[in-house]
């Protein structure tokens, strides 16, 4: 695997790849990488050969009290699980590369980018668009994986890459879970030993949702009820939010009849933590995908 750290030398083995019609396969990442990445990574080898992946810890998408600072950097570990993957090569450039002094320009996706995850964390979304557009332009992939668990994210970006005429398919993958259902996240590892036990009341009460659409139910604000309900049992749980949403444009819905996704957010302690059941709608029957 080799490990490229400027934005031109990466330039030129994509150019290079693409030359030679070769299907260009990309993950990007913020490091501390757990099997949720390498899910996407496995995938990508899957459809694309080269293969590349990025670890850059954008501090564009962080606010001031946010944990930029004690963000997991275990970049050895991280490297040498990529190795492992017999990935092509690893982009790590530093943030002076990505954002040259006097740097000014940002994207930013309205309406998609206000509500949920951009209200909750000002900014952030921002930022999450502009790294994704530079990452996409120097390793100009033909395929770029990202998670599920980030979905109003990976909505985001798709809507970029439409917008903007950007040539690369972005592809969404499962979530990838612990045994007993927590999403796989960097910031788990936040968690002492009873908050870890305390977040699967995410996962769980996602389940209730579930089960009560499987008994009928297609009312929203009888599903939110049911997921606050499960939320307010574990006291470790400070609920932001837990809506069920479009997936269109992650706007709120009276009732779950076309493709949507049950979302919540949560803290656990000081740790903040996302998951999401996709609902996928054919007629009147629903199917769910935790």
């Amino acid at each position: 695997m080799e490990t490229i750290r400027t934005i031109a030398w990466m330039k030129e083995k994509a150019k290079e790849a693409r030359l030679e019609q070769r299907v260009i396969g990309f993950v990007p990442t913020m490091g501390a990488l757990h099997a949720g990445h390498m899910a996407l990574v496995e995938r990508a080898k899957k459809e694309c050969s080269p293969v590349y992946a990025s670890i850059f810890l954008n501090p564009k998408q962080f606010g001031p009290r946010e944990d930029l600072s004690k963000y997991p950097r275990p970049i050895e570990a991280d490297t040498a699980k990529l190795e492992a993957a017999k990935i092509d090569g690893l982009f790590l450039p530093d943030a002076a590369e990505m954002y040259p002094p006097g740097f000014s320009t940002y994207v930013q996706v309205e309406g998609l980018s206000e509500r949920l995850e951009g209200k909750s964390r000002p900014g952030h979304f921002r930022g999450v668009t502009t790294v994704v557009l530079k990452l996409l332009e120097i390793v100009q992939p033909h395929f770029a994986y990202f998670g599920r668990k980030d979905a109003q994210q990976a909505r985001m970006v798709q809507r970029m890459v439409r917008d903007l005429n950007v040539d690369t398919e972005i592809v969404l993958c499962p979530i990838v879970r612990e045994a007993d259902g927590l999403a796989m996240s960097s910031r788990n590892v936040y968690l002492h030993a009873e908050e870890r036990k305390a977040a699967t009341v995410l996962s769980r009460a996602l389940r209730a949702a579930a089960r009560e659409m499987g008994s009928g139910v297609r009312d929203a604000l009888q599903l939110q009820q049911a997921m606050h309900k499960v939320l307010a049992g574990e006291p470790r749980a400070r609920v932001d939010y837990a809506e069920i949403v479009d997936a269109e444009m992650f706007e709120p819905l009276v009732r779950v009849g076309r493709r949507s996704y049950a979302v919540v957010a949560v803290f656990i302690g000081k740790t903040r933590l996302i998951d999401n059941l996709l609902i996928e709608a054919k007629g009147e029957e629903l199917r769910t995908e935790l």
